[in-house]
């Protein structure tokens, strides 16, 4: 932590790769360039903004080998994910050490430069095997890095726009933002919630629980690239919006967004996560039950051990792991095993995947699952599926 305030961004300095002097818009010039994926496009807007600090563009060939095997970059600062830019052969045969490459959008418009500094092989097998634990494509994060070209591109970017038609402007602060926004508050301790999914009673549990240790709670949904059957974005912002007005205290409460991709990797990305929030000015995290699992891929609390793997000072944001919640009939409310000594059979199991079911199932949803107000939006979102 910083002596004195908020805790210190990951690394130490808030990276700031925003530039000025060259005018966003449509590429128009004769110069190399390539149009980034949804995936690198989120990469570049959270490395330009400091989310990623203290990473100043994409990762070099001893950085990847390094995070794969050992999860941390080449200087061993911890880090669990390669971020990478990739292109295929003949674009890469093209290029040079030192080359200067524009960076575009799927409109071919202007996000940025890379400076060239290493071209290398997209191992991607030894990603999949070290980071997602398994080569099968049924996992959505190892299908998406399969799908991904032969070659890295690494070296640092000047980003002149970190994201064109940008959703939820009001909500999407950069790290210096928040952590501005955190002190004008009074906030000195900050506890994250990451989400994909609409918040329900189990998560106002947590989130209530949380509270009662930080001064604050920065309820923080990942907005960027996620799979097919997750809820929408716009439909999940009014979810948090409704509950927030109703039923948290607003000078303890602050909602903004996450624009990065979800990759699905379980506890490395529970890291990854931690590390993105310690950016933003949090001192704390909560870490759920499969914190961004998928299918059977982890174990339940595989995302909670990772933090143990750690050695001392590689993470300053604080792990809060909280184990199953649940409505318990006989306790009356909300709880977990640390808190509930009633047995399976008064318990209501709650979860966004059951949460889904429901719906796509047309069950009838009970109160003790998720507030009225949430349920109404939920329910406006599947009728319009049809």
């Amino acid at each position: 932590m910083a002596d004195m305030g908020l805790i210190a961004p990951h690394g130490g300095v808030l990276i700031n790769r925003v530039t000025e002097g060259t005018a966003p818009g449509r590429y128009e010039e004769s110069g190399p360039a390539i149009v980034l994926s949804e995936r690198a496009q989120c990469d570049l807007e959270m490395i330009a903004v400091g989310g990623m600090s203290p990473l100043t563009g994409f990762v070099g060939r001893k950085d990847y080998e390094s995070i794969c095997k050992t999860m941390r970059l080449a200087d061993g600062t911890t880090w669990p994910f390669p971020i990478t830019c990739s292109v295929d052969q003949p674009t890469a045969d093209g290029l040079s050490i030192g080359n200067r490459i524009a960076l575009l959008d799927d409109q071919r418009r202007l996000l940025g430069f890379l400076t060239i500094e290493e071209i290398y092989p997209h191992d991607k097998v030894q990603q999949a095997e070290n980071v997602f634990k398994t080569t099968e494509t049924a996992h959505p994060g190892v299908k998406v890095l399969m799908a991904e070209a032969d070659v890295c591109l690494a070296g640092p970017i000047d980003v002149v726009c970190p994201r064109y038609d940008a959703e939820f402007s009001e909500f999407r602060l950069t790290p210096a933002q928040t952590r501005a926004a955190f002190e004008q508050r009074g906030w000195k301790t900050v506890v994250g919630f990451q989400t994909r999914n609409p918040i329900h009673r189990a998560h106002e549990y947590i989130t209530k629980s949380a509270l009662e240790i930080c001064d604050g709670l920065l309820i923080h949904p990942l907005i960027g690239q996620t799979q097919a059957g997750d809820i929408p974005a716009d439909v999940r912002m009014n979810c948090y919006t409704a509950l927030i007005d109703k039923y948290y205290v607003g000078d303890r409460t602050m909602l903004a967004v996450l624009p990065a991709a979800m990759r699905y990797a379980g506890p490395r990305e529970a890291l990854l996560h931690a590390l993105l929030r310690q950016n933003f000015g949090c001192s704390h995290l909560v870490i759920g039950r499969d914190h961004a699992g998928v299918g059977d891929y982890y174990g339940p609390f595989d995302a909670h051990d990772i933090f143990d793997e750690l050695a001392p000072g590689s993470l300053e944001t604080v792990p809060l792991k909280l184990g199953v919640t649940f409505y318990c009939d006989s306790c009356g409310g909300t709880a977990t095993d640390r808190t509930c000594p009633h047995d399976e059979d008064h318990r209501l199991a709650i979860s966004g995947t059951r949460l889904r079911a429901m719906f796509a199932n047309h069950e009838p949803i009970p109160p003790e699952f998720s507030r009225p107000e949430v349920l109404e939006i939920l329910q406006a979102h599947y009728d319009s599926l049809g």
